[in-house]
């Protein structure tokens, strides 16, 4: 439908916890998801949630294909709508992985995330997923659903020795390329 602004980091909007989707199937979900789509595919990122271009719902789009010029080394992860999402570690055990963010532009930072999760929630007509998950697409999930509740990367990174501006950290890296 349309390529939306994406909120940048500062914005409060990005602060709020996000309302639960309360109905499925309707031509406002259906609107929203194709602007998601649109939006994360002109941005070649790897997912993309609701608060980032300002909307206040529980939805986010995710996945990464073989083409994405961002990710060129990353496994692949199914392209995946996913309302109202519930995470559970599946372990304790942690990874730390290097991430950005199409709300944080020009930066990155080394994050811990839980190697392995399940994750529960809804598709766009309420279908229920649940899936357990593990390595980068365990990434993708936390880091999108982080935005569901006020969360930015930045705000989990731990040693700011690894958090900087890609030009400086990734020298050679094409401009674009910063999540």
């Amino acid at each position: 439908m349309a390529v939306r602004d994406i909120l940048k980091m500062g914005d409060t909007r990005l602060l709020r916890v996000a309302q639960p989707v309360q109905a499925f199937g309707t031509s406002q979900i259906t609107d929203l998801l194709n602007d998601l789509i649109d939006t994360m595919e002109a941005a070649n990122g790897a997912g993309l949630a609701a608060p980032q271009i300002g909307v206040d719902l529980q939805v986010v789009v995710f996945g990464s294909d073989a083409i994405n010029p961002r990710y060129p080394d990353a496994p692949l992860v199914p392209f995946t709508v996913l309302c109202n999402p519930v995470i559970t570690p599946v372990r304790d055990e942690e990874e730390d992985g290097w991430e950005g963010c199409l709300s944080v532009p020009g930066m990155r930072g080394v994050v811990p995330r839980y190697k392995c999760i399940r994750y529960q929630g809804f598709d766009e007509q309420g279908r229920s997923i649940d899936r357990t998950v593990e390595g980068f697409h365990a990434r993708v999930v936390q880091h999108e659903c982080d935005h569901l509740i006020g969360k930015l990367y930045p705000m989990r990174v731990r040693d700011f020795a690894k958090f900087g501006f890609t030009e400086v950290l990734f020298p050679g890296m094409e401009v674009g390329e910063d999540d």
